[in-house]
C-alpha cells in the first residue's frame, strides 16, 4: 500500500470510547452488595473504584492497524485507560486483576498548566497500547476498558477516540 492510499479517508476508521453505563452500574452494584453483606471480594477480583467507569470500543471491522489517539480534556486532571483482555465475559464472570492489560494509557494536564495547553502523555506506552488494541480487535468485536478520572478530571470533560487504518 502506498503512502497516498494510507491517507485516504476510506482507509481510516475512528472509534470513540463510549461509556457502558449498564456495565458500570452492574460493577458498582457488586461493590455495594459486598459492602452491605460484609463479604470480601473474590481472591484476585478487581472491584470498580469510585472514580472509575467501564468504557467500550465496538469493532465493526476487525482487521485494523493502529494509527493515532485523539483525546481532549477540558480543565485539568489525569485520565488512565486500562484495557481488559478478551477473555472477560462481564455477564458471566467478575473482573479479575489478571485480565487487565499492560501498558495502560495515561494522559493529563496539571492544575498549574494553562487550560489550552496540550495534554501530556507517555507516548511510547500510548503507541504500544494502541497497537495492542488493534491486535485484540482481530479476535473481539467488543473490547472493554476501565477509565479512571483523577486529580480533577471528569468524564463529562473528556473526548477520547482512536484512529486505525483498515487492512485490505
Amino acid at each position: 500500500m502506498d503512502a497516498d492510499e494510507a491517507k485516504s479517508p476510506s482507509n481510516t476508521i475512528v472509534l470513540e470510547f463510549k461509556e457502558d453505563t449498564a456495565l458500570t452500574e452492574m460493577m458498582r452494584l457488586r461493590v455495594s452488595s459486598l459492602q452491605r453483606s460484609g463479604q470480601k471480594r473474590q481472591d484476585g477480583e478487581r472491584l470498580l473504584l469510585p472514580y472509575e467507569a467501564v468504557y467500550r470500543l465496538d469493532f465493526a471491522i476487525q482487521e485494523l492497524n493502529f494509527s493515532r489517539w485523539y483525546f481532549s480534556l477540558s480543565g485539568y486532571g489525569r485520565v488512565t485507560i486500562t484495557g481488559i483482555c478478551q477473555h472477560w465475559t462481564p455477564d458471566l464472570t467478575n473482573l479479575m486483576t489478571r485480565q487487565l492489560l499492560e501498558p495502560i494509557g495515561t494522559f493529563w494536564r496539571n492544575a498549574g498548566d494553562p487550560e489550552d495547553s496540550q495534554l501530556k502523555c507517555l507516548e511510547a506506552d500510548m503507541q504500544e497500547f494502541g497497537e495492542r488494541i488493534a491486535e485484540l480487535a482481530k479476535v473481539r468485536k467488543v473490547m472493554y476498558f476501565l477509565l479512571a478520572f483523577k486529580d480533577g478530571a471528569e468524564a463529562a470533560n473528556l473526548n477520547c477516540s482512536i484512529e486505525f487504518t483498515t487492512e485490505k
